[in-house]
């Protein structure tokens, strides 16, 4: 039985959900509570042995990243990484050479870098994609390790991905997958389920925030979209979920102008002063409409660079290449 929703004043009634199984055997990451077709040793291989002693402890060669606002106050990271290597799985070639990088909460961190530089790696290592093993460095989110946890566990705590190219997932209706996915997380911070009505009374005030038409929730997952309208649904996946991190791997890719700057203000109404946000992006266009407050230069596997926005401007005038010869 598929929804029935038209466009009014208010949420229509609705009848309740049909059940379904999700049959896909591309990786996402969102916190469904459901078998994906990956096994605990293949979801995301790490030949990097984690260390006995407390976390915290494995920082002690490094300077500590808590540092005040200000006024006293202390800023505890929400994402620390430090000496971050990987290589593809299948190939052992090595990508991320020793990536340090800190994210506190309410920040805009961009990462920018020629094409092979290893920028989409990063995010997918972050998220714990199958195709790349860690060898080395370490983790934190939000205090915990994160290399420790499974891809939908690392969804359930809080980190969200919106893909380059987002997948179609035929047969799964597009509400019945965010109603899923936002209830695993409710459960994980042990609250209440939301029902059939009281979720789309939950998720009809955010199809405006991305500018998305209600019929796009009867269809399937992204099946049929066009470009703009598969990275809207991502947002709108962001909007429903509230992750604490969000990465965004070139959500501008493939935008027309009215797109995009759809997008940013999405991006842009769901920041707070707790959660952050973590954009890949190659084009300064994106970075005028959602404003980072740190951009990072990525070359070879690692972070050569980190600087304001004044950053960008020095790449469209003089290239990558003023920046690795600085």
């Amino acid at each position: 039985m598929a929804w029935q929703i038209q466009c009014t004043a208010s949420p229509p009634p609705l009848p309740s959900f049909p059940p379904f199984t999700l049959k896909s055997s591309s990786f996402i990451s969102l916190p469904l509570p459901l078998p994906l077709p990956l096994t605990r040793s293949s979801r995301f291989r790490s030949t990097h042995a984690p260390s006995p002693r407390p976390i915290a402890a494995s920082f002690s060669a490094v300077e500590s990243t808590t540092s005040t606002d200000g006024l006293g106050n202390s800023k505890t990271p929400l994402l620390e990484v430090r000496g971050l290597t990987a290589v593809i799985a299948e190939t052992k070639q090595e990508i991320l050479k020793g990536v340090n990088l800190v994210v506190h909460h309410g920040e805009i961190h961009a990462i920018m870098g020629k094409n092979g530089s290893g920028k989409s790696t990063f995010s997918k290592v972050l998220v714990g994609h199958p195709d790349y093993e860690v060898t080395g460095g370490d983790v934190v989110f939000k205090g915990e390790n994160l290399l420790d946890m499974e891809p939908e566990e690392r969804s359930l705590a809080g980190l969200f991905m919106s893909f380059q190219s987002p997948v179609e997932i035929p047969g799964v209706n597009n509400i019945d997958f965010l109603h899923m996915a936002y209830n695993a997380r409710r459960k994980k911070l042990g609250e209440p389920e939301l029902g059939p009505l009281e979720f789309y009374a939950y998720i009809y005030p955010k199809l405006d925030l991305v500018n998305m038409k209600t019929d796009l929730l009867n269809r399937n997952v992204n099946e049929g979209f066009s470009g703009g309208e598969r990275k809207r649904n991502e947002i709108l996946q962001l909007a429903v979920l509230g992750a604490d991190l969000a990465i965004l791997d070139e959500i501008d890719s493939g935008l027309d102008v009215d797109a995009l700057r759809d997008v940013a203000k999405a991006v842009n109404g769901l920041l707070t002063p707790t959660n952050s946000v973590l954009m890949i992006t190659h084009y300064r266009r994106l970075l005028e409409v959602i404003k980072p407050t740190f951009i990072h230069i990525m070359e070879n596997g690692r972070i050569i660079k980190t600087g304001d926005s004044s950053l960008a401007e020095v790449l469209e005038e003089k290239g990558y290449n003023a920046i690795s010869a600085a």
